[in-house]
């Protein structure tokens, strides 16, 4: 199994619409490409909120195929639809595991 996770930190101010967002439809989205076949979304405990809230989004692939598809194909767009709704509200980092 491969994960692509991606850990967002969002600002305090926009943090209810962007979770709402999230759920409702940028995941969905997500999953629609047909290049994952689950996901789980966590909210990071334990670090300073002060300045926004952590999450992690996990995204997880059966091939690391599946996952190049994604990158290839859709995850430019989907970022920067991100970027343009909540811009310079949010930093996020993305990392590629394999379960082990």
């Amino acid at each position: 199994m491969i994960v692509y996770n991606v850990t967002i930190k969002i600002d305090l101010d926009v943090h209810d619409i962007w979770v709402r967002w999230m759920k409702e439809d940028h995941i969905l989205r997500v999953m629609e490409t047909g290049c994952f076949v689950s996901f789980k979304m966590y909210r990071i405990l334990e670090e300073d909120q002060s300045d926004g809230i952590a999450y992690a989004i996990q995204y997880f692939a059966k091939t690391i195929n599946d996952y190049f598809d994604y990158k290839e194909k859709y995850a430019t767009a989907l970022q920067k639809e991100a970027k343009a709704m909540f811009p310079d509200k949010f930093v996020a980092h993305r990392t590629l595991l394999r379960e082990v």
